[in-house]
């Protein structure tokens, strides 16, 4: 089997990884406060392939992450992944962002609940059992101290916004893990492979990242 291309830009952190029948070969990823998605991407995309010593032709599907997320993230990084998809006619695979981000920890009992940071006190979550099945959809809301206080299983949370949630969340149930915050290129891998298997592409001509909210542009201030 062929390569698998894997590209995530859904938030501050610049990801990309390579991968063969769903082992990791490569992987080059930055996190910066100025998005340096555009200048990076495709830097990152030469140095995997190079590390490896694979040629384009040699890839049979690129996956990249859908979102939510950031809106000039996430455009960068899909636009990336259908034009690679359309200049070297392979298939797309896109993956929920917030699967990758909870595909990182791997619970013995509770639930995962990945969080991305959507201004003020709104998050995009969703929420998995530890064998990455989602429980509950994919959605923005607006948290406060009732929020989740029904539920009595452990719950782990991860995410870019974990010290602002704390403020609000704190009930003996709730734990933090605050070393995953960002999404990563090298815990798609996984996900991206089965997907594959099963063949579950996207249709590369109409397809569109998931950005969950419109976007709002703001007025640089004076």
């Amino acid at each position: 089997m062929g390569y698998i291309l894997h590209i995530e830009t859904a938030t501050k952190q610049c990801s990309v990884s390579l991968s063969q029948e769903g082992k990791i070969l490569a992987f080059q990823e930055i996190a910066q406060e100025g998005y340096s998605h555009a200048e990076k991407l495709h830097v990152f995309i030469r140095d995997v392939m190079q590390e490896v010593q694979v040629n384009f032709s040699e890839l049979v599907a690129i996956a990249v992450s859908k979102g939510p997320g950031s809106y000039t993230g996430l455009r960068i990084g899909n636009s990336a992944a259908k034009g690679l998809c359309f200049a070297l006619d392979i298939p797309l695979i896109a993956l929920d962002t917030l699967a990758v981000l909870a595909a990182q920890v791997s619970p013995k009992d509770g639930f995962i609940v990945p969080m991305l940071d959507a201004r003020r006190m709104e998050v995009y979550s969703a929420m998995y059992d530890s064998n990455g099945q989602q429980l509950r959809a994919v959605q923005a809301e607006i948290l406060d101290e009732y929020s989740y206080a029904t539920d009595q299983d452990l719950l782990y949370f991860v995410g870019d916004c974990q010290a602002k949630v704390q403020t609000v969340l704190q009930q003996p149930n709730f734990h933090f893990i605050p070393e995953v915050i960002y999404p990563s290129a090298k815990d798609m891998v996984a996900l991206s492979y089965a997907k594959f298997l099963k063949k579950e592409f996207e249709d590369v001509a109409y397809y569109e990242p998931f950005y969950l909210k419109d976007f709002v542009g703001t007025t640089p201030k004076k």
